[in-house]
């Protein structure tokens, strides 16, 4: 369609001069051509809808999609479905997949799965061969075939020289390197969080200070080497205060936060519902009281949804045996919008952007049109009808949510929920 005419759309977008006002946008040839009270063009394709408001479009820096390799429990086609309904129009995909996003063949097969789609899709590239930990993999190669960052998906850098090496190197293209807060010899056999609930369920627990171990080591090693590092879905309080501290002192960090640790605590392991085993796992209400100030405060610089599709086998087992991870995608407005409100979450959902390398436009005449569509309104309940992934391990079902995207325009393309 050349042309697109959004009725009545109130706009959120707080860098931009009309930042909540209600505006007629006319997109044309995916270029926002005008923005006005009031707009009749003819010819244009009229969208209007109840309490619509419109934002950047969302991105998420961590999705698992398991194509190739584990298209049972999602492939790149429906998982783009999902995040476009969900309201995201750009996506960072792991490399957690089989075999590994290691080489620029790799990233090639993500992009040309994804070309023609509405929603973008950037590749991460394994930070080492396999994912193993052991040797770099192809950092170069895939950075020119346009992988916008490098870590070994929930698997942490076990050598911190090898962690160092990847720090100096990825300086000669200004890579940005990613390190999971995660220390294995520390977290051991753990399940879920290592407190006072671990002890009356008799699970193995994971301490807070597996992460916070990781995060002090990988600090310092980036106040050695230089570089860009980005520490994925911290969890603790401490981890927030050592990054806060760690930004104070000029370090070139960013780190992200899984919208579950904003939501949820190991109270939900009551029952032994493996949706709730994650990575990193839930924590106590002081530690998610702690991220969400660290996000109001920037010291977090963004949310993801950690989007991992789990197929019922690995998931609906032994707790001591399921696999960690939950969607996320199709929730985590939502959630987002249920705990921060509708202008830090929105915020929360474009913030890392720039950090990746993801391009942002505002929403200004002559800008490319990348636009998320939305009621923040709604409250319900989230159930199995709301999902659209394959797989349905949802650490959100159940939850009482608020707010539901439309859809998005993006690539010249608009997708709209039915």
């Amino acid at each position: 369609m050349s042309l697109l005419l959004l009725k009545s759309a109130t706009i959120i977008d707080a860098t931009g001069k009309h930042h909540l006002k209600k505006r007629d946008v006319l997109i044309e040839k995916g270029v926002i051509k005008k923005i006005a009270t009031s707009l009749q063009e003819k010819g244009a394709r009229e969208i209007e809808l109840p309490n619509l408001h419109i934002s950047r479009g969302w991105f998420d820096s961590s999705v698992s999609f398991g194509e190739p390799g584990y298209e049972e429990r999602e492939n790149i086609s429906n998982g783009l479905r999902t995040a476009a309904f969900s309201g995201f129009t750009q996506v960072a995909v792991n490399p957690n997949t089989n075999p590994v996003t290691d080489t620029k063949a790799g990233v090639q097969f993500l992009k040309a799965k994804a070309e023609g789609n509405p929603v973008s899709l950037f590749p991460v590239g394994a930070l080492t061969v396999r994912g193993e930990g052991k040797d770099l993999a192809e950092l170069y190669d895939m950075y020119n075939e346009g992988a916008v960052a490098f870590g070994d998906y929930k698997n942490p850098v076990k050598n911190p020289n090898l962690l160092k090496i990847a720090l100096q190197y990825c300086q000669n293209f200004n890579a940005l390197v990613q390190s999971m807060p995660y220390e294995p010899q520390v977290a051991t056999k753990g399940v879920m969080n290592e407190e006072l609930n671990s002890t009356r369920l008799g699970l193995k627990g994971i301490p807070a200070l597996a992460e916070e171990l990781q995060i002090t080591r990988d600090l310092y090693l980036l106040e050695y080497t230089g570089g860009k590092l980005h520490i994925p879905t911290i969890s603790t309080k401490t981890g927030v205060e050592l990054i806060r501290n760690a930004k104070k002192k000029g370090l070139n960090v960013s780190c992200s936060v899984a919208v579950a640790n904003l939501m949820l605590t190991d109270d939900e392991l009551e029952e032994f519902d493996t949706n709730y085993k994650l990575l990193p796992p839930l924590r106590a209400e002081a530690d998610r009281k702690a991220l969400i100030k660290g996000l109001k405060d920037g010291t977090i610089d963004g949310v993801t949804s950690d989007h991992d599709p789990i197929d019922i086998e690995n998931k609906k087992t032994e707790f001591d045996h399921a696999m960690f991870g939950s969607i996320g995608l199709e929730s985590s407005f939502g959630a987002l919008n249920a705990v921060l409100g509708t202008e830090l979450a929105v915020q929360a959902l474009t913030s890392l952007k720039e950090r990746f390398g993801v391009p942002s436009a505002a929403l200004e005449e002559g800008s490319t049109a990348n636009i998320t569509l939305f009621d923040p309104e709604p409250d319900y309940a989230f159930s199995e009808k709301d999902i659209r992934s394959t797989s349905m391990n949802s650490a959100m079902l159940g939850k009482k949510l608020k707010g539901r995207a439309y859809g998005i325009y993006s690539n010249k393309k608009l997708v709209l929920n039915k």
